[in-house]
């Protein structure tokens, strides 16, 4: 599956959360993924819906950088974001209170 796959399946999962479900997520999440399939996304969750799209996003309140595949990995449920973290596979920067709800964004 290719980075612009896993990013599309997001966004269909996120849909269909609903608006409850993604209150406790608000914000703008910025993925900077590295290595074979790199590509810079970012998801934006607010009281008017949700965004998710190929690029840079000027206000990310939290930029996560990792490589594409620990990504895909993550996305699929087989990489725990915490584990990711410890290791040093992700690499969080901005708001940590929006990175511990990542599990919850992308699950």
């Amino acid at each position: 599956m290719t980075t612009a796959e896993v990013f599309a399946e997001l966004k269909t999962r996120l849909e269909s959360k609903g608006a409850d479900q993604l209150a406790n997520s608000r914000g703008v999440y910025q993925f900077n993924l590295t290595g074979n399939d790199q590509a810079n996304y970012y998801v934006a969750v607010g009281e008017s819906g949700l965004e998710v799209a190929e690029g840079t996003a000027e206000n990310a309140g939290v930029t996560i950088t990792m490589q594409a595949q620990d990504f895909k990995d993550l996305a699929a449920g087989t990489l725990n974001p915490m584990s990711a973290f410890m290791s040093g596979k992700l690499s969080v920067a901005g708001d940590m209170s929006m990175a511990l709800k990542l599990q919850t964004l992308i699950s």
